[in-house]
């Protein structure tokens, strides 16, 4: 450790990102870059804590405490402060296939159980990431890293989101012959059509890692679906081993009246479309537009920001957002100790735009939808909302009740839905005749992702549901070690 001291001389320090009212105008990242003296400055504030919580990575009331694939943070963090950048980004790059998409959309989890967050600010964990690995490729120091020996092994991953990007990247790397299979038009799954553009840059950054798995020897196959263009049946004749990430994306609906009216949509499709459309150029138009609409967006996490910070770059005419829990505690509540995440209110880029464009949080808590209520085209105009409150049921459990009175009608023409996910699609799933545990995702052990089909292994949200994309990261790395043990008999990999 180089500075004893450091956590006490040196304060947390971000870089101010683009004004909100500006980066609204155009779909570019709007994180800034703090100087090399202050990133060194920050990276002296670990303070060499004798047990780093920051990279446990495991679950603490059922939410990640610490990184879940045990990154070095405090090695790499000792290397920047004394200017060994290079050999910092070695040390971040084995435990982390992408640390260029970790840097940008995790959550960070390891800051939540960063030792010193207990009295004071944690170190910027996240944002030192994000410095290492930009300055690996600027100075050129991430070149494309093919195996110089082949096994002769095929390998099919399914899915080309963060999980099948670890598992193909990992199974490249020892020496088998990967392929990966995407139904999409482009490489990337969530990362590239399920975040947008101005978090993740995917021509800049999504696209740079894939010419670079491609360059590795990875094979990629886009518009190809497997159980529907391609068949299923095939992967077990032309392959030795299948390592399924799928995904979970079944999306979570609100069967209320007036479900059925034009202008009501999944997030996905919404920021899917978008998405597509900006990579084309906007030569198909083929998205849905909040253009002069009123808005409202129903759930929270990062799907509903990402849904707010497009509705405010398509220039929408008003938004709301519903959350159907309360407004969280400035600050840990008692129940809610260190190292577990804090869950704490916080104002993301999203509702920081809105709040800049239209005066407040457009958040409303305790608040559903009870009705969509359409024009006599079939489009909805408005939306009848309704305040609840948490009560126990006769189990015990707590259930929202609607509060008699608080009925009130909003203007939306738009209704974006994101409250989740409730597993991956199933036919897929049951062409292969896949196990299935009780929330319908395929049932493989953790850190074994073996299913009930030999050679075939499952690995990120298809196995253990929605999750955080560093979850994705963790299991498929997790996957492609067991992949390699059963293909060789034994494994290199971590």
């Amino acid at each position: 450790m180089g500075k004893p001291r450091g956590f006490i001389e040196y304060l947390r320090e971000l870089p101010l990102d683009r004004s909100a009212l500006e980066r609204i105008g155009d779909w570019n990242e709007f994180h800034q870059h703090l100087p090399e003296a202050k990133l060194r400055q920050q990276g002296a504030r670990c303070m060499d804590c004798g047990i780093p919580f920051c990279h446990t990575g495991t679950l603490l009331n059922g939410m990640a405490s610490g990184c879940p694939i045990h990154n070095l943070i405090p090695e790499w963090n000792d290397l920047v402060y004394r200017g060994l950048w290079k050999e910092a980004l070695q040390r971040l790059h084995k435990t982390n296939n992408f640390p260029d998409f970790t840097g940008r959309v995790c959550p960070a989890p390891c800051e939540g159980s960063c030792v010193l967050g207990i009295n004071a600010p944690p170190v910027t964990i996240k944002n030192i990431e994000y410095a290492i690995v930009e300055r690996g490729w600027a100075e050129g120091w991430v070149q494309p890293e093919p195996p110089k020996v082949r096994t002769g092994r095929k390998v099919a991953v399914v899915g080309s989101g963060p999980a099948g990007l670890c598992a193909a990247a990992q199974l490249n790397k020892a020496g088998h012959s990967v392929t990966l299979f995407e139904r999409a038009d482009r490489i990337g799954g969530l990362l590239m059509y399920g975040i947008p553009n101005m978090k993740l840059d995917k021509e800049n950054v999504v696209m740079r890692r894939v010419r670079q798995l491609e360059a590795e020897g990875v094979k990629m196959l886009t518009n190809t679906e497997v159980g529907v263009n391609y068949p299923a049946r095939d992967l077990m004749k032309e392959f030795d081993a299948v390592v399924l990430c799928t995904g979970a994306t079944k999306a979570r609906d609100l069967p209320v009246k007036g479900r059925e009216l034009k202008g009501v949509h999944f997030a996905m499709e919404f920021l899917a479309a978008n998405t597509r459309s900006l990579l084309d150029r906007h030569r198909n138009g083929n998205f849905i537009s909040a253009k002069g609409r009123d808005v409202m967006v129903i759930g929270g996490g990062d799907t509903g920001t990402d849904c707010v910070g497009t509705s405010m770059r398509q220039d929408c005419r008003s938004l709301i957002q519903l959350e159907i829990l309360p407004r969280p505690p400035a600050d840990r509540a008692a129940n809610n100790p260190w190292p577990e995440w804090p869950k704490i209110y916080r104002l993301d880029y999203g509702q920081e735009e809105a709040a800049a464009k239209f005066g407040a949080d457009p958040r409303v808590y305790l608040t559903t939808a009870k009705e969509f209520i359409g024009d006599s085209h079939g489009q909805v105009k408005e939306v009848l909302t309704v305040q609840i409150q948490w009560e126990r049921n006769e189990k015990g459990l707590f259930t929202p009740k609607e509060v008699p009175g608080t009925e009130q009608v909003r203007p939306a023409q738009l209704v974006l839905l994101a409250m989740g996910f409730l597993g991956p699609e199933q036919p897929l799933l049951e062409a292969l005749g896949l196990e299935r545990d009780p929330r319908s995702n395929i049932k493989a052990p953790f850190d074994q992702y073996t299913t009930n089909l030999k050679g075939v292994f499952a690995a990120g949200d298809c196995r253990r549901g929605q999750s955080l994309v560093v979850w994705a990261f963790n299991e498929g790395r997790g996957a492609a070690r067991e992949c390699d043990r059963y293909l060789m008999g034994r494994t290199d990999l971590p």
